[in-house]
């Protein structure tokens, strides 16, 4: 059993199958130190996960197995270390898992790589619209996954013998983790969520200060939790809803793995913002309050709120003319909820190259603020050289200005009206 993105013994389709086709499983995960030195935050996230998974394995009568290098040639080890007939993983969207899945089923020729859903509610390629491979837009796409019949949660197995000689390679878990992980917290998180927000998700999931969203997203991306029994838990709704954004992003992505990279809707031909913008931005430095509340938040916790995931992204790629390749190559880094998939569909979607059928919009990030953090709280609780200023004046330019002392917090590094006249005028 190939441990990927699903972190837990509940419904987990592979790892079900294993346990019933065998007298003994190895539960493997494979750590690629290529990948982890990339992301020091999800990777003590991962790593803390794995300490969890393990205990619960134990619980049950085996443990995990854990080797440390390419996870195909650690995989065909363990293959022949444990005389295996077969090699069971839950299917992925990402090229990277792509390459992973032909290599393994190159490297082991005489090994059956079985492949089985659990990492999205409605698994890629499960739906399609009359001509097409798969959706491009939202709407008709959740139609059609609310409609679909969904698969029949699998329960955890009671019991795993694993081999008494396979043995896992030197590993350390290095820092702690800012949110608690594994399986029991992720049905911690859920419960609470349930019981305490979901009815007022609606009304507060775009309160920035409020706390009003899941919180399950780290959970969700390394599948300590089972995507289908959190739908199925929450019912049918707004928060539902994004459970189908996760989803669709992953089958777009899975159709179109060059979005990684490219465009999917070519918009221009060049991008000429100036890249010390790009710094300023990383650093929440723009004298854009809410922008700089966002990443500030991204740089201490590893996360962000979603709708200020969109503001600071809209500002990047419309406001600053910055590529939004930099963007999501910075989140990438600094996320530890950082999703192929949602990551890179969130930020062509914003620079209006992705699946946004209105890909000309442009936020107003001074009215967002305003909108979105009437009172500043989430901007004071991230931005403390603006601890003492009015709500009013932190969402105008020019109010903020006369209110701050000289070199107290930076000028706007751009004016967005002067931007979006030349935003409309690049979209023309």
């Amino acid at each position: 059993m190939l441990f990927t993105r699903d972190l837990r013994l509940d419904d987990n389709p592979a790892l079900a199958a294993a346990v019933a086709a065998a007298h003994e499983v190895v539960p493997l995960f494979v750590l690629d130190d290529r990948l982890l030195r990339r992301r020091p935050r999800r990777s003590t996230f991962l790593k803390r996960c794995l300490v969890e998974l393990d205990a619960d394995l134990r619980a049950i009568g085996g443990r995990l197995v854990v080797r440390v290098g390419d996870p195909v040639a650690e995989t065909a080890r363990v293959v022949e270390e444990a005389g295996a007939d077969a090699v069971h993983v839950a299917a992925d969207v990402t090229p990277y898992a792509s390459r992973r899945l032909e290599r393994l089923r190159t490297a082991l020729p005489r090994v059956a790589v079985r492949v089985w859903p659990g990492v999205a509610v409605v698994e890629a390629g499960a739906l399609a619209p009359p001509g097409r491979d798969h959706y491009r837009v939202f709407t008709p796409y959740h139609r059609a996954w609310t409609n679909a019949p969904w698969r029949v949660p699998v329960p955890a197995p009671r019991s795993i013998t694993v081999p008494a000689a396979i043995s896992s390679s030197p590993w350390t878990v290095e820092g702690m983790s800012s949110i608690a992980a594994g399986e029991g917290a992720a049905r911690r998180h859920l419960d609470r969520f349930l019981h305490d927000r979901l009815a007022s998700y609606a009304e507060q999931r775009d309160d920035l200060a409020a706390g009003g969203t899941s919180g399950l997203s780290p959970y969700l991306r390394l599948g300590c939790i089972s995507a289908l029994r959190v739908a199925l838990a929450a019912g049918d709704g707004p928060f539902t809803r994004q459970l189908a954004w996760r989803d669709f992003y992953g089958q777009v992505l899975a159709a179109n793995p060059d979005s990684l990279r490219d465009d999917m809707l070519p918009s221009r031909s060049t991008w000429e913002g100036d890249l010390r913008h790009l710094e300023a931005w990383r650093r929440g430095e723009t004298g854009v309050p809410i922008v700089d509340a966002g990443m500030r938040q991204l740089a201490t916790e590893g996360t962000m709120h979603n709708r200020t995931r969109m503001i600071v992204a809209s500002f990047l790629t419309k406001d600053l003319d910055i590529h939004w390749r930099f963007g999501a190559q910075h989140f990438d880094a600094e996320l530890i909820d950082g999703d192929p998939a949602n990551n890179i569909g969130g930020w062509q979607w914003a620079a209006g190259t992705g699946v946004d059928t209105r890909p000309g919009r442009m936020f107003n990030p001074w009215l967002q603020g305003e909108r979105f953090d009437g009172d500043g709280t989430y901007i004071r609780r991230h931005v403390p050289e603006l601890a003492d200023v009015a709500a009013r004046d932190l969402h105008d330019p020019r109010r903020l200005a006369g209110t701050l002392p000289p070199g107290h917090y930076p000028t706007p590094i751009v004016d967005h009206a002067d931007a979006a006249r030349r935003y409309r005028a690049l979209s023309r």
